[in-house]
């Protein structure tokens, strides 16, 4: 199984969020991928709402990011401000990305 990093929206609407972010690693598994979620993780620990906290749980996350293989951005329901974020430093540096969505996509 290849390592994937998973980018779908969190901030807003958190509850409708984290089950599409859930939904999103489900996917990943049914595609033979090991999906990583950081924001699914870190909020549980660090403050979102206390700006260095939320950068401290950004930072973490990307320190995965030499492990996995691809980035994918689940977009059914568009694009964040720290997916966009995450789409212009995965182009900066390289690393390989895909969009994905869970209504047409399925392996």
């Amino acid at each position: 199984m290849i390592v994937v990093i998973v980018e779908s929206p969190f901030a807003g609407d958190t509850d409708n969020h984290r089950r599409y972010a859930v939904k999103a690693c489900a996917d990943c598994f049914l595609r033979g991928e090991t999906p990583f979620a950081s924001h699914l993780l870190y909020p549980q620990i660090l403050d979102e709402l206390k700006k260095d906290q939320r950068e401290q749980g950004i930072s973490a996350g990307y320190a995965f990011w030499p492990l996995a293989r691809q980035i994918v951005f689940y977009t059914d329901l568009g694009w964040s401000p720290g997916m966009e974020r995450a789409r212009q430093r995965a182009t900066n540096l390289g690393y390989s990305w895909e969009e994905r969505s869970l209504n047409r996509d399925a392996p």
